[in-house]
């Protein structure tokens, strides 16, 4: 039998879609690295790493929502394909930028907010396809897989950016980029989806954006992930922004940044090529806690070790830690969020990863750049344990509603479940 997390690419769309996303996550890596690196070469403050980390991820925490709404509303391959496009166009004014040596940080900055508006108002069409691509018994695969080819352009991308910039050609990084957003648009246009709900009446985004706010607070599963994204986003995830001035505190420049990056990509593909397998064998809902009670730890590891390889290995561990946490907290949004809202709802859920994140990757920049890097990441480590530790004690129905959904009528927490519609119901 084929490995679960494989089965999904027998899906002729799916397939189309996460080969496109690949080459495209390729390009995006290359750029992402590429960025970081520019930043600190001009700069030499962990703080601005930070930053241009964050206006990449602002607009997602602040359009997201809008994303999703637009995902309910229209057809969401259309709607990928014009959000992608301008992506492409700033991609190519980067490229342009970094050709005529005009690249200044505060412009950058600017630059990849508006990338970044323009992905936010697509990813949510794009998260919400998923259940569409694939059987309901593929979902988590998909949702992997996913995983696997975006941190897959993470090993790929840095090897390429690192090639790239051999001679600080930060215009080739940036232009692979713009020409690997076409193989998107490509496979949308090949994509043929079922017929989709779309909301009916005249309600404005105001209100639509209401449905959505009640829907997730109402189903505990989607409720949980969203608080649970939000702390870990806060506390764990800035490590990822903050990488260059971990290679720096090492010792290294931008070949340790390229080796760390390549080493979390690394761990994430083998981390998301195994997650499903375990979860048929233990269960998704157990995988997913053990996940989140283990990143911490990893975390911890990473922080303390001394020598760039001790902390490429370590990383390679926190990669495979993460992936495993962001996957299992997305899954249940994907399989608990009714169709019609799921946009929406999806939209909330990384509203909450595109706010909280940057807000971390700032202030423990911020932090950093007076008490140094090791003792920031071990701290907000450290920190996340407590948080979790503190809801499995006090707050336990949070972790439980991580499960399938009950049947309707069953308590979980301190609400009845509310009874929506599985893929399987949905798909002809």
């Amino acid at each position: 039998m084929a490995l679960a997390s494989l089965r999904p690419l027998r899906s002729r769309n799916f397939a189309l879609v996460w080969s496109a996303a690949l080459v495209s996550n390729v390009g995006t890596w290359m750029q992402t690295v590429a960025l970081g690196i520019l930043v600190y070469a001009r700069t030499h403050q962990p703080g601005w790493t930070g930053l241009v980390a964050a206006a990449a991820f602002v607009p997602l925490g602040l359009l997201s929502p809008v994303g999703g709404v637009l995902a309910d509303r229209f057809d969401r391959r259309r709607w990928l394909i014009v959000s992608t496009l301008g992506e492409t166009a700033c991609a190519v004014l980067l490229t342009a930028l970094a050709a005529t040596d005009h690249v200044e940080p505060g412009l950058v900055v600017v630059v990849a907010m508006v990338g970044g508006a323009a992905g936010a108002l697509g990813f949510p069409s794009y998260q919400a396809m998923l259940p569409d691509l694939v059987p309901a018994s593929d979902l988590l695969g998909a949702v992997s897989l996913s995983s696997a080819q975006f941190n897959l352009g993470r090993v790929i991308g840095p090897a390429a950016a690192g090639l790239a910039l051999l001679h600080h050609d930060y215009a080739v990084a940036f232009g692979a980029n713009a020409a690997s957003f076409l193989a998107v648009v490509v496979a949308l246009s090949l994509v043929r989806l079922p017929p989709q709900p779309v909301a009916a009446g005249d309600a404005g985004i105001r209100e639509r954006l209401r449905q959505g706010v009640r829907t997730a607070r109402e189903e505990d599963g989607c409720r949980s992930a969203i608080i649970l994204i939000s702390i870990v986003a806060l506390l764990a995830s800035p490590f990822i922004a903050l990488v260059p001035a971990m290679s720096a505190a090492l010792g290294h420049g931008s070949g340790g940044t390229a080796a760390l990056v390549t080493a979390q990509g690394v761990g994430a593909v083998l981390g998301a090529l195994a997650l499903p397998s375990l979860a048929e064998r233990f269960g998704r809902r157990r995988v997913v806690l053990v996940a989140l009670f283990v990143l911490p730890l990893l975390l911890v590891t990473y922080g303390a070790a001394p020598t760039l390889w001790w902390s490429v290995a370590a990383f390679t561990l926190v990669g495979a830690g993460y992936i495993a946490v962001l996957t299992g907290l997305n899954t249940v949004v994907q399989l608990r969020a009714p169709k019609a809202s799921r946009g929406r709802v999806l939209g909330l859920y990384m509203m909450a990863l595109g706010i909280v994140y940057p807000i971390g990757a700032v202030v423990q920049g911020l932090i950093a750049d007076r008490t140094g890097i090791r003792g920031v990441t071990a701290g907000g480590a450290v920190a996340l344990l407590v948080v979790l530790v503190g809801c499995a004690a006090l707050r336990p129905g949070l972790l439980a509603a991580l499960g399938d959904l009950p049947p309707a009528g069953t308590r979980v927490g301190a609400r009845v479940a509310v009874p929506v519609m599985l893929p399987t119901e949905e798909l002809p």
